[in-house]
């Protein structure tokens, strides 16, 4: 029996900054049962381009099934804000959200900050895996009833059920707990786009904290070697969707893409990257989506509800209510932290 494949897609439509125009885009999305969508950010690159994480807390009561992945950086972000913002998309989208992690490398980013100089590509990557660390830490930090309510008595918290995170890392310093409840998923799901012969640093975050990547391979062999070592890594739990780029101007187009989809082994599936975003979308939603339903390869309607259903990830437990010993973390124990080199107290929150 053909496997159920994964499919994500891009929303980037730079020039574009109306909400109607991404509820559009995503509304196709979901008529595609596509699982998620992602909208790439940054600080200066575009001037007419909204920010990531706001238009998708915008389309959220919009859209009714489709995860949503904006990408935030981690580089002039505190990562206790960063959580913070992730879990609320979370909780507007009752359980739909995803952080797609980048950096911010370039001159014209760190002067608009103006907090520090630019720094290499393998530092920033170091630091992000530090910030997603930090964030999973904050969404754990509330077990998931630790709310009480109790109009009666007046407590709103069990404060037993809250706690200090207490991170020292080589980037950032904190204590926690976080300000807002245990987000619907537990944590929300974490993307990590890779390219097939990647940073170490930035292939270290992805097979330590990502829930998928958004692999990006030369070709099909190469895809196929490339998600071999990630998942001898990470594990089979590992979700890695190989980038497509989407022109469906016709019907042979649309018929083209669907023999390609189904000759492609060694992947879970897709994320799909629009030269024009309205037209294909709308085309892949309307002509390669029945076809690769009648193969069997995509679902014919959402199961579940959240993001973490769509994609057959399991709800994780809080590492605070694991186990008798209630501060310990089996994430840091399993694997060695990334290398880093700069100070902490250079950049310590």
């Amino acid at each position: 029996m053909p496997r159920q494949l994964h499919f994500s897609a891009a929303l980037d439509s730079p020039g574009h900054v109306r909400a109607g125009h991404y509820t559009a885009l995503a509304l196709a999305a979901e008529r595609a049962t596509l699982d998620f969508v992602t909208l790439d950010d940054s600080f200066t690159a575009a001037p007419h381009r909204p920010d990531a994480l706001a238009a998708f807390a915008r389309l959220a009561p919009a859209t009714g099934r489709i995860g949503l992945v904006p990408a935030v950086t981690t580089t002039h972000t505190e990562p206790f804000h960063t959580s913070i913002s992730v879990n609320t998309l979370d909780w507007v989208s009752e359980g739909r959200a995803g952080w797609l992690v980048t950096v911010s490398g370039t001159e014209e980013e760190a002067r608009a900050f103006g907090r520090r100089p630019v720094a290499p590509p393998p530092e920033l990557w170091a630091e992000a895996a530090d910030a997603v660390e930090v964030a999973a830490r904050l969404w754990d930090s509330w077990e998931d009833d630790a709310e009480i309510r109790d109009v009666a008595t007046g407590r709103f918290i069990d404060r037993e059920k809250l706690h200090y995170t207490d991170f020292q890392g080589r980037y950032f310093s904190v204590r926690g707990p976080s300000i807002t409840p245990r987000p619907p998923q537990g944590r929300p799901v974490v993307v990590v786009a890779l390219a097939a012969d990647d940073l170490p640093e930035r292939t270290a975050l992805a097979t330590r904290y990502a829930d998928v990547v958004l692999l990006d391979a030369p070709g099909p062999e190469a895809a196929r070697a490339a998600a071999d070592r990630l998942r001898l890594q990470a594990g089979e739990q590992l979700r890695i969707l190989l980038r497509l780029d989407l022109a469906l101007p016709d019907r042979a187009a649309a018929d083209a893409l669907t023999e390609r989809i189904a000759g492609t082994g060694g992947v879970d599936g897709f994320h799909l990257v629009p030269a024009d975003p309205g037209r294909d979308l709308a085309a892949f939603a309307d002509r390669v989506a029945p076809a690769l339903r009648a193969r069997g390869l995509l679902r014919a309607d959402y199961t579940g509800r959240t993001l973490r259903d769509h994609l057959g990830l399991a709800r994780p437990a809080s590492r605070y209510a694991a186990g008798p010993d209630r501060t310990a973390d089996p994430v840091a124990a399993a694997v060695p932290a990334p290398a880093a080199t700069r100070s902490p107290a250079e950049v310590s929150r």
